[in-house]
């Protein structure tokens, strides 16, 4: 089916054992009998030690087929003049390497490795041919990992398998399933294949990569929690709630800051009507995100001009609010090469902040205070509420995916810098959110 698939783009696999990476190397080899001299193909794994395996399955198939290994070039030829390269993509910036490359094949070999699809999309371009060729793109996953979600999102969830989904461009894309099931010879071979599997990860997850079922794993930290119920639209603040902001500073990845709202249990306006939450409510009413085109990549603005892009903000959305210093990055009062530090430069322009709580521990507590708040909205405890103008927060937290060595933290590699903010707000107490001098520090 993979190999006679007419789309132009395929996501192939969605479970352990069903033969992805060979059904990878043999697309690759019928594109090269479709097209002669003039298929040239690449195919990815995230990092440089996950090509072993992509290696030794391109040496099982191909060699016979008479092509050559280049080891220097990392590069196989087949005997009519196509060629496959392997490559690692560790880091969006590498994208940039393979600019002004022209390939008619491309593939990702376990997608979800990757956290975002921002690599992939630069990638794209370079996916063309000059003399006509029908270009093909192929990717494979297994559910889990730190694209999780927004695989599932682009193949998985648009229609059922197999059908080919038609896009506004006229490209074209499909999910083409296998799973261990549809691979007898590996459990006939090997017995106890899926009994190790168990030993390698959460229950959870070891089903979802057994039976490929997208919707066994959670795949995010939060999405399992995350409703209708903690999205509302925004309302005029009572006067008497407190109103603060909370920041996660970046330089190569973008800051964010985030305005909330605590109830102290006054009465509200709501659609017209009078609405009361509990007491330590918190309402997350606005945010700033520092990077490029929405993307998880900074604007690379200094402190000062960070400073005063908040103080800007505050002065158009809050000028009748009293905005009390909230938790920060606890980075931001290290000392920089000129002996000042980020948070001096940020108090000169009259942005102060409190140290967030970053002591051993509290990362995940973190994460299982925001699951808690998240749960408890529309009940009779204090919950999680964001403004639905809070795009980026809606963007990024709720689909956030768990670390696959450790399921109770977030994976490092995902666009989590609002979900930092939104931690330290939530993990800072009434002493913890006094206002901290500067001096000594």
């Amino acid at each position: 089916m993979l190999l006679t698939c007419p789309a132009d783009e395929i996501f192939f696999g969605g479970a352990r054992g069903g033969g992805k990476t060979d059904g990878c190397i043999g697309d690759f080899v019928a594109h090269s009998g479709r097209n002669g001299k003039h298929a040239r193909g690449v195919l990815f794994r995230r990092t440089y030690p996950e090509l072993d395996e992509v290696l030794q399955a391109a040496k099982r198939i191909m060699l016979p087929l008479g092509a050559v290994y280049k080891v220097a070039q990392r590069t196989f030829e087949m005997p009519n003049g196509s060629s496959l390269r392997l490559r690692h993509l560790s880091k969006e910036g590498d994208a940039e390497k393979y600019q002004g490359h022209q390939y008619t094949w491309m593939a990702f070999d376990e997608l979800t490795n990757w956290a975002t699809s921002d690599s992939i999309n630069k990638l794209r371009a370079c996916l063309r041919s000059p003399e006509g060729i029908k270009t093909r793109l192929i990717s494979t996953g297994n559910p889990g990992g730190p694209g999780h979600n927004w695989v599932k999102s682009r193949y998985i969830e648009p229609a059922r398998p197999k059908k080919i989904i038609y896009e506004d461009s006229g490209l074209t894309r499909v999910f083409i399933p296998s799973k261990l099931k549809d691979n007898p010879a590996l459990t006939t071979n090997d017995p106890y294949y899926i009994e190790r599997l168990k030993q390698s990860g959460p229950l959870w997850l070891v089903r979802a990569w057994v039976e490929g079922d997208w919707n066994i794993v959670a795949g995010g930290m939060f999405d399992d929690v995350w409703s209708n119920k903690n999205l509302v639209e925004s309302f005029p603040i009572p006067k008497t709630w407190r109103v603060d902001r909370s920041f996660d500073w970046g330089s190569s990845r973008p800051y964010s800051v985030g305005w909330w709202a605590e109830s102290d249990g006054t009465a509200f306006m709501y659609r017209g009507q009078e609405r009361t939450v509990p007491r330590g409510s918190l309402f997350r009413i606005g945010e700033l995100y520092g990077s490029v085109g929405g993307k998880n990549e900074s604007l690379r603005q200094t402190a000062v001009e960070v400073a005063r892009i908040i103080r800007e903000y505050e002065n158009t959305h809050y000028a009748e609010k009293t905005i009390q210093p909230g938790p920060a990055d606890s980075s931001i009062y290290n000392l920089e090469m000129n002996g000042r530090s980020i948070a001096q430069d940020m108090s000169e322009q009259g942005i102060s902040w409190t140290q967030a709580d970053k002591r051993p521990g509290s990362r995940k507590l973190g994460w299982e205070r925001i699951r808690t708040l998240m749960r408890n909205a529309g009940s009779e405890e204090p919950g999680l509420y964001i403004f639905n103008s809070c795009r980026q927060f809606i963007r990024t937290v709720p689909t956030l995916t768990r670390d696959n060595r450790d399921p109770d933290d977030v994976d490092s590699n995902a666009e989590d810098h609002i979900a930092d903010e939104t931690r330290y707000r939530l993990m800072a107490t009434k002493k913890e959110l006094t206002v901290m001098k500067l001096s000594g520090l």
